[in-house]
């Protein structure tokens, strides 16, 4: 391993980055990590992330800092720090502190051993509430009932990549862009390394139930063609309950049983407009996503480079 770059995408952060960037730096030292550079992605932050990392830079060896021109959203700052990585190793982890640096060691030994991928599942921290981890469950059910592509439970986006890897990785233009399911995508050997979620130090999570259900959306639409085909399969069994539902009803009429049915019909009503809506609306988020990728625009701009 010659050189290990860091990537710590960063959103309103600012009490959190000098806490980590220590770590790190006593985290190479223990290991003896002479080559290694941080960078920090600042992705449109609002505090003074921005000059943090500007004093960072200045005066720690190897922090670099890349500020996005505005809130591009962390898989598109992960992507943006990838491609100005300079790292024969790349590990990536949020700046939260909840991703421990003191694992790096075991995701180094894991590479060393041969893999290109060392992804890392979360152990849940002490206080973790009910909803967070109920949700959580439930997301990586539906995403491996619906995806092609299998994603691993509590899987973060704390991994290790070798250069390779982050080499493949960044040849997929895609604007939509789910991390966790295009390494696995890719196929390079892998592994999976347990890790106990930290307390975070300062500030709040940024992953709103919004945000969270855009994430889902993002890898749903990203990997999976199963939510279309579903419509498919759906239509066909009201279909033929339609017309299981028409014989009963002819038989009926002929033997004088018609009888004025309000409420069975707003039923049906009701219930087949709700499937079309559905349906509606999902098959306009695929056509979304063909619509923005369409478009070819940068994935990001930068509006500043510090350090380096």
């Amino acid at each position: 391993m010659n050189k290990l770059s860091v990537i710590v995408p960063v959103f309103n952060e600012a009490e959190n980055i000098r806490p980590l960037c220590d770590k790190l730096m006593e985290v190479f030292r223990q290991q003896g990590i002479s080559d290694h550079e941080i960078l920090f992605v600042d992705d449109g932050s609002t505090d003074v992330s921005l000059e943090v990392i500007r004093e960072l830079s200045a005066t720690a060896k190897g922090v670099r800092g890349l500020s996005l021109t505005r809130n591009f959203g962390q898989q598109m700052a992960l992507y943006a720090g990838m491609e100005h990585a300079k790292g024969d190793v790349v590990i990536t982890m949020d700046a939260d502190l909840q991703h421990p640096p003191g694992l790096i060691p075991e995701l180094i030994s894991a590479y060393r051993a041969g893999y290109d991928l060392v992804n890392t599942r979360r152990r849940d921290a002490p206080g973790t509430g009910f909803f967070k981890k109920a949700s959580s469950r439930a997301f990586y059910r539906l995403m491996n009932f619906l995806s092609e592509v299998p994603i691993e439970a509590a899987s973060s986006d704390f991994r290790l990549m070798s250069r390779r890897a982050v080499d493949a990785f960044l040849k997929m233009p895609e604007r939509n862009r789910f991390t966790r399911g295009m390494v696995g995508w890719m196929g390079f050997p892998q592994t999976f390394v347990d890790y106990r979620a930290g307390i975070r130090q300062a500030g709040k999570s940024k992953y709103t139930l919004k945000k969270m259900m855009g994430f889902a959306l993002d890898g749903i639409t990203s990997f999976s063609a199963r939510p279309l085909r579903l419509i498919s399969l759906s239509g066909v069994v009201v279909f033929l309950l339609g017309m299981v539902y028409a014989v009963y009803a002819v038989v009926q009429h002929f033997l004088g049983h018609t009888v004025s049915g309000w409420t069975s019909l707003m039923v049906s009503v009701w219930i087949l407009g709700g499937i079309q809506l559905l349906a509606i609306g999902l098959i306009s988020e695929y056509i979304l996503r063909i619509f923005a990728e369409s478009k070819q625009r940068p994935h990001y701009l930068i509006r500043e480079q510090t350090g380096g």
